[in-house]
């Protein structure tokens, strides 16, 4: 799609500290975005002056009170009424820096016709210490089952994916006659995950996505436990409520079946827990029966190849199995309070 016009949105909400990298990226690209528009939202620090300092386009946002989708919104309604059928959009957070490939990549899928859109695998940046190492560990082995798939990924993440301009014209219409929910723009402002839903949106009209191998980038890491777990708790309670709205579809099978898996693995976590506190308690010595021992020794050596791309020492942490399992118990903690809350309907919050 060598002649198509390519429109980068960023939205921003106070991005001062990364907004320059994020650009910078998107300069540095093999094929040039043909336009950068970053979507300043209620920004109260510098991210307004230094983008404008860097010669991109600013649109500040009027008014909104919908976060990152209905500052998209705002912007996508004015663009994508004059856009072609060869017009790509390219939607990438504030805080994600593309590899030089990317768009060049995307593009070349594009390409092929048979593509709604391509979104990109991410691998986390440094900092966070030891909680932003579990991050960057998750993110390799996510992007290696992304890589084994053929790109075939469930999520178009919004690190970074590009959409056929055509794409986002039939999600606004397919909402506007009720094909779909969610109003009638791009993204639905009434979800946690915008992201998930707007796949959710584009399979459910039939078409197909893909995260192709080239396509890469490296996004922000959550420096604190309790971001993080802020981050995945709505991360997963807005995945069961998109199912929700969406049903039991051809679509969302799969879906509901990775929910059904995740709900047994906080079971079977619980189990674990708990047959070694009764160990310690009743027996007063850990004993662990043979199918624990031989659940374990299959996870260890998966941890340890699924994270043989972050080097050695990684896979030397992953072999104990004990740090990472600090790291796995958070996360199905933070699975656990969002299928209570999903389940209980407490307010939807970021």
């Amino acid at each position: 799609m060598s002649s198509c016009r390519l429109t980068v949105l960023v939205p921003a909400h106070n991005e001062e500290d990364q907004i320059a990298e994020t650009i910078g990226s998107l300069r540095a690209q093999d094929r040039q975005p043909d336009e950068i528009i970053v979507v300043a939202d209620n920004c109260t620090d510098a991210t307004v002056d230094i983008a404008t300092s860097l010669g991109v386009r600013v649109i500040e946002t009027e008014g909104n009170r919908h976060r990152k989708a209905g500052a998209l919104n705002q912007v996508l309604d004015r663009l994508l009424p004059g856009t072609g059928e060869r017009d790509v959009v390219l939607v990438m957070d504030a805080d994600s820096a593309l590899d030089p490939g990317f768009i060049r990549h995307g593009l070349d899928k594009l390409a092929n016709g048979r593509l709604a859109a391509v979104g990109g695998t991410f691998s986390g940046k440094p900092g966070g210490g030891l909680v932003g190492m579990f991050q960057r560990n998750e993110y390799a082995r996510y992007a290696r089952d992304v890589r084994r798939l053929r790109g075939r990924a469930l999520v178009l993440t919004g690190t970074a994916t590009m959409f056929r301009a055509s794409t986002l014209q039939k999600v606004v219409a397919a909402r506007r006659d009720g094909t779909l929910p969610g109003g009638d723009h791009v993204y639905d402002v009434r979800v946690l995950t915008e992201d998930n839903e707007l796949t959710l949106a584009i399979l459910h009209l039939g078409m197909r996505i893909l995260c192709p191998p080239g396509c890469t980038l490296k996004t922000e890491v959550m420096p604190t436990w309790r971001e993080l777990f802020r981050q995945r708790l709505r991360w997963k309670r807005g995945a069961l409520e998109n199912l929700a709205d969406y049903g039991w579809t051809p679509v969302t099978r799969a879906y509901w079946g990775r929910q059904l898996l995740s709900f047994v693995g906080v079971i079977v976590l619980l189990l674990y827990l708990t047959s070694l506190a009764w160990s310690v308690m009743v027996v007063g010595a850990v004993t662990i029966a043979p199918i624990w021992i031989a659940i374990t020794a299959i996870f260890i050596v998966e941890r340890i190849v699924t994270v043989r791309s972050r080097g050695p020492a990684q896979m030397a942490i992953a072999a104990t199995l004990v740090i990472e399992m600090v790291f796995d118990v958070f996360l199905q903690a933070a699975q656990a309070k969002a299928f209570w809350d999903a389940f209980s309907r407490t307010e939807r919050k970021w």
